[in-house]
């Protein structure tokens, strides 16, 4: 019988033999892979840390014992071993399972997480208000060798090792090269070292050295530096060592006897200990291990026709029947150019496809531009970019501050840096934009990605504060184009000019508009689209297509409706929207973006300011429409998410509709028009 569906809890596997974890840990991969063919979700970091998950959980007693998971996305197994086995098949699903921790799913999720570089600052904290009450209970964090890298991980682990918390830090090394171990040596002094002994010994040692009359304490410092040299020598760790945390690897991390008794072992352990274990990512599903980098994010390449378990159909804890329900569950309808899992791939290519190749284009005209991003070459596109101009191109790692600082060091000394970055990422690099970039007034083009309702991955990933948080910045223009030519311009548009230049665009795929010539557009300039008397819908952004499909819905209603591209929120085109709001008797704000203090509140703000002077203005109502304030979106597909906050063209119509009854109006004649 499987043993899967019996888990109800991570108490369940310390009764469990050892034999049985093994069996275990083969159904959760066949699992996760069953079913993230079917909702895609990120697979191969989950597959790596399976062995990590079951060592962790049989050692530690969640929930009282803290297991902080960094990023969150790497939590798949967690969720099956934790009470959601029965619901996994819902994974980024509207109303289903999320894809990274939250603790409204489960008391075992500590942290609603998403974003790398987070999970040491919270088990620190953690660590701390258990020590200020005199508790006793154990807290791990697994991060990964990338997040290391990020900034905040390095503050964290020095204050962690300054003020020695007590705490069992997991570095899942997925093959990303942060060090190699040098063999027998390094495990030989490994443990050592998880041994009472060594640290009971050393400072007997150190003791009794110290108190050597006259060469004592000269005699400890050399002692020390004999032992710190012998330590580098044998082991990668130096810099953990040096920061005041003890380092034990290199581990394999698909051992499960080897983890649970060096997590065992480190744990009893005084002060803060690294455990570096080694994984494969993707480890299980032979696609995803040769190709790590397309199985680690949300959007897989085609692998459902491909998933065979591991053992057999014979060996299988599941029978065919029995995966296709763990996996089942249809997709929502994307609406985002993703297409479901083994789906034929979109005909148009996305906006950052899009974005991508015209900084391309436009590099190979002037070798001034640089592209940058933040650990994310291939999800922003600018693989592309590296591939074509290697000696052009930098990938600072998850350091999104540095990215954009760096960006503004290299507009100094002449060069038209290009920083490609996730709307959801770039929050974390608010100061350097405003402190760098704008209060130096230079010409870094950035390319705010994944703007908008980005979908599965939930809260933590939607780009959805990129308006509001932006727009109060002086001397950075806002642009957003409505399709994917008009990005084209845009990029030729930003790269003509001198100052900083934010253009945030959508996940989505193009709308397959005819290629045409890219232009350089006016800066704040917007355009009217179709005329109309009654009602102004005024978007930015690809929103505007919506609004022309309202505006047909609308006039078949019998309304006059007119459309209008603002292209700019900063500089707004302001004495265009005025004059085309003019006696209209609705107007109309459009934004997939929250609706307080963004898009829609800029066109309020021009409109309130003109109507003490132009009496044409005074009676001229405004409705915006954007994500409801206040709030934040949770997963699933973008399609369903904006049908929920009704930013798809029915919701739009609707609420048009309901602004309008409230305002107590109706049609006019068209014979009066």
């Amino acid at each position: 019988m499987a043993i899967l569906p019996g888990i109800k809890g991570p108490g369940d596997l310390r009764g469990l033999p050892m034999r049985d974890l093994f069996t275990l840990a083969e159904e959760i991969r066949e699992t996760i892979v069953a079913t993230v063919a079917t909702t895609g979700g990120h697979l191969g970091s989950s597959l790596g840390v399976v062995e990590i998950t079951l060592a962790l959980h049989r050692v530690l007693d969640s929930p009282r014992e803290a297991i902080v998971w960094d990023t969150g996305h790497q939590a798949y197994a967690h969720k099956l071993i934790t009470g959601r086995y029965e619901r996994f098949g819902s994974l980024r699903q509207l109303g289903g399972i999320g894809g990274f921790p939250r603790r409204a799913e489960s008391e075992h999720d500590v942290f609603d997480g998403g974003h790398a570089g987070t999970g040491l600052s919270i088990a620190a904290g953690l660590a701390t208000a258990r020590d200020l009450r005199h508790g006793m209970e154990r807290i791990a964090v697994v991060v990964g060798d990338a997040a290391l890298m990020s900034g905040l991980s390095l503050e964290a682990l020095n204050d962690i090792g300054h003020r020695q918390t007590q705490l069992l830090i997991v570095l899942n090394d997925n093959e990303m090269s942060i060090s190699r171990s040098v063999g027998a040596l390094s495990k030989y002094l490994s443990e050592i070292k998880l041994s009472n002994a060594w640290k009971q010994s050393r400072s007997a040692y150190d003791r009794t050295v110290e108190r050597v009359p006259v060469v004592g304490p000269t005699a400890l410092e050399l002692s020390r530096r004999v032992r710190k040299s012998f330590v580098s020598f044998a082991q990668p760790g130096q810099l953990f060592e040096d920061l005041g945390i003890t380092y034990i690897g290199v581990v394999p991390g698909h051992d499960l006897r080897t983890l649970v008794h060096t997590f065992r072992s480190a744990l009893d352990l005084g002060g803060p200990v690294l455990v570096h274990v080694r994984t494969q990512k993707g480890r299980g599903y032979h696609p995803a291990e040769k190709d790590q980098v397309g199985f680690h994010g949300a959007a897989l390449p085609p692998m459902a026709d491909s998933y065979q378990p591991r053992r057999g159909t014979a060996g299988s804890p599941f029978g065919a029947g029995e995966i296709s329900a763990i996996a089942s569950g249809a997709r929502g309808t994307e609406g985002n150019g993703v297409d479901p899992v083994g789906a034929p791939a979109p005909k148009v290519p996305n906006y950052t496809s899009f974005f991508a190749r015209e900084v391309i284009a436009a590099a190979r005209e002037d070798r001034r531009i640089v592209a940058i991003t933040a650990g994310m070459p291939t999800g922003t596109g600018l693989h592309r970019f590296q591939a074509e101009f290697p000696d052009r191109f930098v990938d600072v790692g998850i350091a999104e501050q540095h990215a954009v600082a760096l960006a503004t060091g290299i507009a100094l000394g002449g060069g038209r840096p290009v920083v490609a970055i996730y709307a959801t990422f770039l929050q974390r690099a608010f100061d350097q934009i405003v402190h760098d970039v704008c209060q130096n007034d230079q010409p870094v083009l950035i390319g705010v990605d994944r703007a908008g309702l980005v979908g599965e991955d939930g809260t933590s990933h939607q780009g959805m504060f990129s308006f509001p948080a932006h727009r109060e910045i002086p001397n950075l223009v806002i642009a957003a184009p409505r399709d994917e030519q008009e990005l084209r311009s845009l990029v030729r548009t930003a790269l003509a000019q001198d100052h900083p230049f934010a253009l945030s665009y959508p996940r989505d795929a193009g709308f397959g508009v005819p290629e045409r010539e890219p232009r350089i557009l006016p800066i704040g300039r917007g355009e009217v689209l179709r005329d109309g008397s009654d009602i102004l819908l005024v978007g930015l952004g690809p929103i505007v297509r919506r609004a022309e499909e309202a505006a047909d819905t609308l006039a078949a209603d019998g309304w006059s409706v007119g459309v209008l591209d603002a292209r700019f929120l900063k500089p707004l085109d302001r004495q265009l929207i005025l004059d085309q709001a003019r006696g209209k008797r609705l107007v109309v704000t459009l934004e997939e973006s929250t609706a307080a203090g963004g898009f829609g509140s800029a066109v309020l703000e021009a409109l309130e300011e003109a109507r003490l002077a132009d009496r044409g203005l005074r009676d001229v109502p405004l409705r915006i429409v954007g994500i409801p304030p206040d709030r934040f979106v949770d997963h699933g597909s973008v399609g369903d998410l904006r049908a929920l906050v009704r930013l798809d063209t029915p919701g739009i119509v609707a609420q048009v509709r309901e602004a309008l009854v409230a305002l107590g109006a109706t049609p006019a004649p068209a014979a009066s028009r």
